[in-house]
């Protein structure tokens, strides 16, 4: 990656002010659970990770950590009895110089990079890091220990991983587009293939199944101008753009799939997924928070294994439906030269997925933080976008679901049902833990 190299020695001295001491053992502080989530999330943008995979990197990892430390906290608690055919977890007895914060930083760092195509230049974060404690006063037998420890403990959530029924979706029959009336196909310029149409399959977390919160059908295609969906459809055509709604749309666009045309060819975008924007917000909101190690943590799993459950709910409808996105349908029923604001991803139109996702995590943060835990938004300003004030995350969320109307990728029954179903799988998933 580009610069690589510089931005690890600007982590490495972000890391040296970032630990404590003890008496005369270094202490991590949680500010490291973030950067790791920072450093994921920039292997995922160039790797072009699509958006439920990118929760479940996020959601394995963090669990990683999690179990690490939770033998240490007794504030936390194993997933074993809670989620959903979780393990009894086997801690190592023979470590006991290790530090739980340090193994619990290398634990997600280890299933990161198992997991990601890109994750072995993980290793080369991690180098730096280690770099980093020894300079504060790690000795060797506490890193190793630390290491060992944290192998361990990943090595047991990767067979969890493993076990949840990805590898399998590769062998499924390829999907492809119905091509009855109304239903999605592939829109340009990139013509992509259908993303993880098989993505229901997958174990949830918290979830009985992926249908346990299946919405109403979506409104029925028809070409009739007195219809209901063709009056949803030219509410996006007739969409009010201007300077706000704009900001709105390319604030939350969080499209990996991105293209430019510059005339001759197409260029990829650096745009996050959904997932990561959340999660990066998490971070934002623990570190104004002040919160402990462990509470840091805590969060940041809960918020990640609530993603993939959403992601998991969601997916399951889009691809039952398969809806016509409103490029396909205007294009041919309105205006055969109209254009959406943001690229349409390639996947079917119903539900809208950040609906879903953003207001699921929502729920969780206010379960956490409260209802009016204002922050500033930062996430995508090293993406060229200025950050943006909210008063809430439910509020956040809110702007994130009529984003995509306002980008001209969704119809409105998509994104109000699609939050109807976030709701509902962010309140089971708080009901289950709490």
């Amino acid at each position: 990656m580009k610069n690589h190299s510089l931005l690890l020695i600007f982590l490495s001295l972000l890391l040296l002010a970032s630990c404590e001491h003890q008496g005369s053992s270094p202490k991590m502080n949680p500010e490291w659970i973030g950067k790791v989530v920072e450093e994921m999330t920039e292997m995922m943008v160039h790797d072009v990770t699509n958006p439920p995979l990118a929760a479940r990197f996020f959601s394995y990892a963090c669990l990683s950590g999690y179990e690490v430390y939770s033998f240490q906290d007794s504030s936390l608690h194993s997933m074993h009895g809670t989620l959903n055919n979780y393990p009894k977890i086997k801690h190592p007895q023979e470590y006991k110089a290790y530090s739980p914060e340090l193994a619990s930083v290398l634990a997600m760092i280890h299933t990161a990079s198992k997991m990601q195509p890109s994750g072995s230049d993980l290793q080369q974060y991690q180098a730096s890091l280690l770099d980093s404690c020894r300079q504060i006063g790690f000795d060797e037998e506490r890193i190793a220990q630390s290491i060992a420890y944290a192998e361990d403990i990943s090595t047991q959530i990767l067979q969890y991983a493993k076990e949840d029924g990805y590898n399998q979706t590769t062998s499924y029959p390829r999907y492809t587009p119905v091509g009855s009336p109304g239903s999605w196909y592939p829109t340009p310029p990139g013509y992509f293939p259908p993303v993880e149409p098989h993505f229901n399959s997958l174990r949830p977390f918290f979830l009985d199944s992926a249908q346990q919160f299946k919405p109403l059908p979506p409104v029925a295609y028809s070409e009739e101008k007195d219809s209901e969906f063709f009056q949803i459809l030219e509410e996006v055509y007739h969409i009010n753009l201007n300077d706000t709604t704009r900001e709105i749309a390319a604030f939350w666009d969080c499209n990996p799939f991105a293209l430019q045309d510059n005339g001759h060819l197409m260029v990829g975008m650096k745009k996050i997924s959904p997932g990561a924007h959340w999660m990066g917000i998490t971070t934002i909101a623990c570190t104004k928070a002040e919160l402990n190690f462990g509470e840091t943590l805590k969060r940041h799993t809960m918020v990640a294994v609530t993603l993939m459950d959403g992601f998991i709910a969601c997916w399951d409808e889009k691809y039952r439906s398969n809806r016509i996105r409103p490029e396909t349908a205007i294009r041919k029923l309105i205006d055969p030269t109209w254009t959406p604001l943001l690229q349409t991803p390639p996947f079917p139109e119903y539900l809208s997925g950040h609906s879903t996702v953003s207001t699921a995590a929502s729920v969780v943060l206010t379960h956490y933080f409260g209802d009016n835990f204002q922050y500033e938004d930062t996430v995508e300003e090293r993406y060229g976008l200025a950050a943006r004030p909210y008063n809430s995350f439910i509020e956040a969320a809110e702007e994130a679901a009529i984003s995509r109307l306002y980008g001209g990728i969704h119809y409105m029954d998509a994104i109000t049902r699609g939050q109807t179903q976030g709701r509902a799988v962010g309140n089971w998933i708080i009901d289950k833990v709490e």
